[in-house]
């Protein structure tokens, strides 16, 4: 039912490509990362939620067309609804049901708890395509809760010396959900414009995000040495981080799992915080969505597939792609 076409995964019955990675006619989009959601085709269609921040990322002219999460639309011969998918704002598995055959794509998901977008639904299917950014044992996520509580005191201890806390967060989903976690009253939250621009979505969606303020030279007083600004890591290093000196610097990431991440980037904290599910997550969305056949892609392909043929025995395969995931420096985030 769903094949990799020169333009990316392609719905025959429906002629529509998800996720397509060049300009095509129809695009069903899962979410508004860039390595998901392409410039240049004619017509987008995503979750109604995720309107606003694909607008945002492709432009105020493109064509978007956007469906409420589990309303059923046909494309072709395809019967096509949107499901949450936990990862960021209107994040969505795509569910594409031909002659009583369903299929679904799930993106980028999580299933851990996340107030700022909503959560992961399982889809019963006979296909499940999944993704594999961190498919491998070692990376299981601790409790959100327990992370921002150490978040929360590594704010409070740069205070007591003095600091300005930064946290680099990518800035269309985990800018926010890290904004969700703070303590706003340990002291004034600022946020660069980039995150600003992605909150203003988030705000008129009713997710719970605390009072901040533009980090500026307008405000470098009122930050400087007790406040915390989330930035994307493209300001590292950049005469606007500079004016807020004294300051420690931390990376909210996945990969903050792995000893040596944290060194490398050279960030004097790493928070273990990522919008992607975890090996035991990943797991758990496959096992719930009754598939017998599970695409793999994205990510660790040949481990995910190999365990699932050996020890649960199904039907997995691997599906080629050319996004590139995420790493340390990279605008969409894990």
């Amino acid at each position: 039912m769903i094949v990799v076409g020169e333009s990316g995964l392609y719905c025959a019955a429906g002629d529509f490509y998800i996720d397509p990675w060049r300009p095509v006619e129809r695009a069903v989009v899962t979410h508004a990362h860039s390595d998901h959601a392409r410039w240049g085709s004619r017509t987008y269609y995503c979750a109604a939620v995720g309107g606003g921040v694909l607008r945002e990322r492709i432009g105020a002219d493109a064509r978007i067309v956007g469906i409420p999460y589990g309303e059923r639309m046909r494309l072709g011969e395809a019967l096509v609804s949107f499901h949450p998918a936990g990862h960021i704002l209107g994040s969505a598995q795509v569910r594409v049901e031909v002659e009583g055959e369903v299929w679904v794509v799930a993106g980028d998901f999580k299933v851990d708890d996340d107030p700022s977008c909503d959560a992961f639904e399982s889809v019963k299917c006979d296909t499940f395509i999944t993704e594999s950014t961190f498919a491998l044992p070692v990376y299981r996520w601790p409790a959100p809760a327990a992370t921002f509580t150490e978040m929360n005191n590594w704010w409070r201890g740069n205070q007591s010396n003095g600091r300005t806390s930064v946290v680099f967060a990518y800035a269309l989903g985990k800018a926010q959900r890290v904004l969700c976690g703070l303590d706003p009253s340990i002291g004034p939250i600022g946020v660069h414009g980039a995150v600003d621009k992605m909150n203003q979505h988030y705000l008129h969606a009713g997710k719970p995000l605390p009072p901040t303020m533009a980090a500026n030279k307008e405000t470098r007083d009122l930050l400087r040495g007790k406040g915390l600004i989330v930035a994307p890591g493209s300001a590292r290093n950049t005469p606007w981080l500079r004016r807020f000196a004294p300051y420690s610097l931390a990376f909210a990431s996945g990969w903050m799992r792995v000893r040596g991440a944290r060194r490398r980037g050279a960030f004097d904290r790493g928070f273990v915080l990522s919008d992607h599910a975890d090996w035991p997550g990943l797991l758990s969305a496959i096992r719930a969505s009754g598939a017998k056949r599970v695409g793999v892609t994205h990510g660790f392909t040949d481990v995910l597939a190999r365990w699932l043929r050996e020890r649960e025995g199904l039907d997995a395969f691997e599906l080629p792609t050319r996004f590139v995931g995420e790493s340390l420096v990279e605008e969409d985030g894990a």
